[in-house]
């Protein structure tokens, strides 16, 4: 069967919407199932819908990605959405020909490669995902080819293009950080000035660079991993994909901004879920304490006690209720009154996650949960404890779940992720930073009191020592213990018996 290509799908006879040539106006870190299953998709949109015209430059974010694989296939890729519009059920595909190329840095001429396209005229966006981890400050030297983390790269960027003596360009970052635009712009500034960059370069970046929080929700499983229906897929299709995506049909991306934005933007007439608005702090705060905080909440628990997808978990009365009361009991009550309509969109993330068409794998959801959990989670939690002088029993089991997950005994260690044993048999990969990885494969064999307490006080972590939360290193340990002696099941079912713990 041939590989997916233009080419292929003329001889197909393909006739849905494609785009083979077109400026490139986007510069986007990141090639994953998200950000191809999200913004491709509404840029695909806008070239069909509102004839935009435009087409994205991925760069692969580190030495090991797709790269190749999307090159082979000149950027096209099938999208599926699968899930519920007003009720009734959503199964469309399309082929997504917004990329036009994605370059690896590490290889040779790669990131020259890169600050190429930096220096083109066409380019009016650049676009990140680079993870909740991704934003932060590094010190580096300047002159590592390519630099070592995305801000010091997007540093770079600007700085090529404010050399070649061309205007300035809006910034979307799509990490789930608070703020993340502006941190970003903390982070490069910093950069900048490392490097004695010069003032006319701040000037010109205060001047032409839009940096914009944005906030993004979708749930993007990406791969199919039942072999059988893959084959299926890929027999209607005709054609090898190797970069099948596939994500619920709900989509929202929330874009902080001024007025002028909306009108440059061309997602509005090409009717796509996009919205620019003056401040978006209640909208990702509500997303991201009640969705996010929800799937790091119960996942790492649900995988220790044989769930493999959220799906499944749904219907598990200790698995759901669990969920359901962290989020009613827990999460909704410390958000703000401006977080409107926090009950109704907690219920939508209880639909959407039962998506029957969605076999969103909970280990894809576990990859580096130490900063998810303190960017989702931990807000909630010590809000909690500050507004009712309690512990949440349920936030305190979804971290004492969070450990026991990384604790499980290590099998061996391998550059990126240590594998473990995984209870009931079998083995799984934790996929953190290497200080992470290399705290747990540190403690491998410590006392459960050595190592909650360590853990909580790490402020590398949670960047505090939560020993000083009262009453909370005795709630973790006591949840902890029960994962570790009668199982994952008995400790969510724990917290689902007890009230708050003073």
């Amino acid at each position: 069967m041939k590989q997916l290509s233009f080419q292929t799908l003329k001889e197909l006879g393909y006739t849905g919407y494609l785009l083979e040539d077109a400026p490139e106006k986007v510069l986007q870190f990141g090639e994953g199932n998200f950000l191809r299953a999200f913004v491709e998709h509404w840029i695909d949109w806008a070239n069909e819908r509102a004839g935009w015209n435009g087409k994205v430059v991925a760069v692969q974010p580190i030495p090991q990605g797709l790269a190749k694989t999307i090159n082979r296939q000149e950027g096209l890729y099938t999208l599926y959405l699968r899930g519920a519009r007003q009720g009734k059920p959503v199964d469309e595909k399309r082929v997504i020909s917004a990329i036009s190329r994605c370059i690896n840095p590490y290889e040779e001429n790669g990131w020259e490669e890169v600050l190429n396209v930096a220096r083109s005229e066409a380019l009016e966006y650049i676009v990140s995902n680079t993870t909740e981890a991704g934003i932060v400050y590094q010190y580096q030297p300047r002159g590592a080819c390519p630099p070592a983390s995305f801000p010091s790269k997007l540093t770079e960027v600007l700085y090529a293009r404010y050399e070649a003596g061309l205007p300035g360009v809006a910034v979307l970052s799509c990490e789930l950080i608070d703020h993340n635009g502006e941190e970003l712009r903390r982070c490069v500034l910093r950069h900048a000035d490392d490097w004695a960059l010069g003032d006319e370069f701040l000037q010109w970046m205060a001047r032409e660079v839009l940096f914009c929080s944005t906030l993004v929700d979708r749930i993007v499983p990406g791969r199919v991993r039942d072999d059988a229906l893959l084959a299926q897929m890929t027999k209607e299709n005709g054609y090898q994909d190797d970069l099948l995506d596939v994500g619920e049909c709900f989509g929202v991306w929330m874009i902080e901004g001024p007025e002028t934005l909306k009108n440059r933007l061309p997602f509005a007439q090409a009717g796509a879920p996009v919205s620019v608005v003056p401040d978006i702090t209640p909208y990702k705060l509500r997303k991201v304490r009640i969705l996010n905080g929800a799937h790091t909440g119960f996942v790492l628990a649900a995988f220790l006690a044989g769930f493999e997808i959220v799906r499944d978990c749904m219907y598990d009365e200790t698995v759901r209720g669990f969920m359901d009361r962290m989020l009613q009991q827990e999460i909704i009550p410390t958000l703000p009154p401006e977080c409107l309509e926090a009950k109704e969109f907690a219920a939508s993330v209880a639909d959407r996650f039962a998506n029957p068409f969605v076999d969103h794998q909970l280990l894809s959801i576990a990859l580096n949960s130490t900063s998810k959990f303190r960017a989702r989670n931990l807000p909630s939690l010590l809000a909690y404890r500050e507004t009712t002088g309690k512990v949440p029993p349920c936030l305190a089991t979804a971290l004492a779940g969070y450990l026991a997950f990384y604790s499980q005994k290590p099998v061996r260690r391998e550059v990126d992720r240590l594998i473990v044993e995984r209870p009931g048999g079998g083995t799984y990969p934790v996929c953190d930073d290497t200080a992470v990885l290399d705290f747990y494969e540190a403690h491998a064999g410590a006392s459960e009191e050595t190592l909650v307490h360590d853990a909580l006080t790490n402020e590398l972590f949670w960047g505090e020592d939560l020993t000083k939360v009262p009453g909370l290193e005795d709630a973790v340990l006591t949840s902890y213990q029960l994962f570790e002696t009668n199982g994952a099941l008995a400790a969510l079912q724990a917290a689902l018996g007890q009230g708050d713990t003073g």
